[in-house]
C-alpha cells in the first residue's frame, strides 16, 4: 500500500467513527494500521488473546483490545534511506509557553507532599505527574500523527482512537517488553535532563539513584519468571530534546503465560515508583486528576508471524521451512497527548526521590512539555 491511500483510508475510518490504531516501532521503517471493523469495546481477559491493547495507570481497570478476528490491517513502508536517515538527526525548534500560576504551585505542593513522605519512610520514589491543557483552533490528529513520524524515529509513535473512549498520539521511549517466543526483552529508563547538543553529559547523584532504584526493581520482579537474566549498564539516550538514562534487560520465560509478567512489571517505577503498591495508592489519592491511559502500556499482544528458515545442511535440497513464532511488542504511554473537546491535553511527569527539590521537578515538567508542544504548534 502507498502512503497517500494509507492515510486516505485512515481518515476515511475515522470520519466513520470507527477505532483504528496506526503506529510504527522504534527506527522502523514500517507504519501498520488496525482498522476495528465495528464500534464495541473489547477487554482482555487474560492476555492470551491476539490483537492491539491500550491498557490505563490503573491496571484495575480494563484494557482494551483491538481484535485480529474483528479488524482489518494495513501498512506502508518507506525504504530507511528516506525519511529515518533525513529526520533522525531532527532539532525542532522547542516553542515557549506559559503554564497557569496555579498549576505551578499546585505542582509544586504535589512534589513537596511525595517528598515528606520519602522522608517519612512511606516510599523510596513516586512520580508525579500533571496535565497541561492547550486549546487548539482545528483538530487534525492524522496530520499530528505525520509529525511525530517525522519527526520522531527512534520512539515509538502512534495514533489511536474509540468513540466510545477517545483519541490519543504518543512518541514514547520506553519499551514495557518486547517477546519473541519465550525471549524476553524489556529495559529500565529514569533520569531527565534537557538535551544541549551534546551526549556526553554528567549525570548527578538523584537521576544516578533513580536509575539504579528502577533497575533494580526490574530484576527483582522477574528473578521468579525468567531465567538468564541480566542487565546492561546504563547508558545515555536521547528522546526528542530530552536525555535518559536506559538499562537493557533480557532474559528467557520459564513459562508461556504472559499475564504474571505484565502484572510484575506493570506500572514501572519510570511511571509510578517504589515500592509499587503503596506509590501506586500515594498517586490515586494525590494527584486529583485521572491519568486515564497516561503511563498505562500499549502495543501488539501474540502476533503470529512467520519466517522462512534454512538448514544450511549438507546434500539436503529444498530444506527451507516456514517458522511461526509468537510476538508481542508493548511500550509504556509517555509523552502521549488526548485531544478532546478543541484541546489538547498533555501529560508529564517526573520521579521524586529523596533527592529531588519542587523547583528542578516542576521545571522537568516543563521541558516535557516543550518537547510535546512543538508538535503541535
Amino acid at each position: 500500500m502507498i502512503q497517500k491511500e494509507f492515510f486516505l483510508n485512515l481518515e476515511k475510518h475515522h470520519k466513520s467513527q470507527l477505532p483504528f490504531v496506526a503506529f510504527r516501532k522504534p527506527n522502523d521503517s514500517c507504519v501498520k494500521a488496525i482498522l476495528q471493523e465495528d464500534k464495541a469495546i473489547h477487554t482482555v481477559t487474560d492476555f492470551t488473546e491476539s490483537g492491539f491493547v491500550f491498557s490505563p495507570f490503573d491496571s484495575k481497570k480494563d484494557t482494551i483490545l483491538f481484535p485480529l478476528e474483528h479488524s482489518k490491517t494495513m501498512s506502508y513502508s518507506l525504504p530507511l534511506s528516506s525519511e529515518i536517515s533525513k529526520t533522525s538527526n531532527f532539532e525542532p525548534e522547542i516553542k515557549s509557553f506559559d503554564s497557569s500560576k496555579d498549576n505551578r504551585e499546585n505542582h509544586l505542593k504535589l512534589v513537596d507532599s511525595g517528598i515528606k513522605a520519602i522522608q517519612n519512610g512511606r516510599f523510596e520514589k513516586v512520580v508525579l505527574s500533571r496535565v497541561e491543557d492547550v486549546p487548539i483552533s482545528e483538530e487534525n490528529p492524522i496530520k499530528t500523527f505525520q509529525t511525530l513520524l517525522k519527526n520522531y524515529t527512534t520512539a515509538y509513535v502512534y495514533l489511536w482512537y474509540h468513540p466510545e473512549i477517545g483519541l490519543w498520539l504518543g512518541a514514547t521511549p520506553e519499551t514495557l517488553l518486547h517477546l519473541e517466543g519465550q525471549r524476553l526483552k524489556t529495559m529500565s529508563l529514569a533520569g531527565t535532563q534537557p538535551y544541549k547538543g551534546e551526549m556526553d553529559v554528567v549525570w548527578d547523584e538523584k537521576n544516578t539513584v533513580e536509575q539504579h532504584l528502577v533497575t533494580n526493581f526490574v530484576l527483582q520482579s522477574l528473578q521468579p519468571l525468567v531465567d538468564q537474566l541480566k542487565a546492561t549498564n546504563a547508558k545515555t539516550i536521547k528522546a526528542g530534546q530530552l536525555l535518559h538514562l536506559q538499562s537493557r534487560i533480557d532474559g528467557v520465560l520459564k513459562s508461556k503465560n504472559l499475564k504474571p509478567i505484565i502484572e510484575a512489571l506493570h506500572p514501572t517505577p519510570a511511571v509510578c515508583g517504589l515500592p509499587k503498591t503503596v506509590a501506586k495508592d500515594f498517586i490515586l489519592e494525590h494527584e486529583h486528576y485521572n491519568r486515564e491511559f497516561y503511563t498505562g502500556f500499549l502495543g501488539e499482544l501474540n502476533i503470529k508471524t512467520s519466517k522462512i528458515r534454512n538448514t544450511n545442511r549438507r546434500n539436503v535440497e529444498n530444506n527451507a521451512y516456514n517458522l511461526v513464532k509468537t510476538s508481542s511488542a508493548l511500550f509504556v504511554n509517555l509523552r502521549c497527548m488526548q485531544i478532546k473537546d478543541d484541546r489538547i491535553l498533555i501529560y508529564v511527569g517526573g520521579g521524586v526521590t529523596k533527592q529531588s527539590t519542587p523547583e528542578k521537578e516542576w521545571e522537568e515538567t516543563v521541558s516535557k512539555t516543550r518537547t510535546m508542544m512543538q508538535v503541535i504548534a
